[in-house]
C-alpha cells in the first residue's frame, strides 16, 4: 500500500508520534494551522469517512475518545475537531484523520 499515514503507522516514515495504542495513532500536523495542530488516525486503513462501513462505528468514536484523551493529558481546555471528506472537502491524504486544532488563530 503506498498510503502515506500507513507509512507512518508502520514506522516507515518518521513523524513526531505523541499518542499511540493498538487502535490509534496521534502526530504533529507537518504544516499545522493552529499553534497546536496534531492528527488523530486510525491504525485500520480506511480511505475516508465515506468509505466506513456501519461495522466500523467504532473507529470513529477511537479517534474522538483519544482526542479527549490527549486534551486532558496535556491541560488543553479548548480545542477544534475536524474532519474532512474527499478532495472537495479538503481532505488530501487518503486515509481517514481527525485535526485536532488548540491555541491561537485555529482555521
Amino acid at each position: 500500500m503506498d498510503c502515506l499515514f500507513c507509512k507512518i503507522i508502520n514506522k516507515e516514515i518518521p513523524s513526531d508520534i505523541i499518542y499511540e495504542d493498538e487502535k490509534v495513532l496521534a502526530f504533529k500536523d507537518i504544516n499545522p494551522k493552529a499553534v497546536i495542530h496534531f492528527l488523530i488516525i486510525p491504525k485500520k486503513h480506511i480511505e475516508s469517512i465515506n468509505h466506513l462501513e456501519e461495522s466500523e462505528r467504532e473507529i470513529i468514536s477511537n479517534l474522538i475518545f483519544t482526542a479527549k484523551k490527549i486534551a486532558k493529558e496535556k491541560n488543553i481546555e479548548g480545542y477544534k475537531l475536524v474532519f474532512n471528506v474527499g478532495r472537495k472537502g479538503g481532505q488530501i491524504i487518503d486515509h481517514i484523520h481527525l485535526h485536532f486544532l488548540a491555541g491561537g488563530n485555529n482555521k
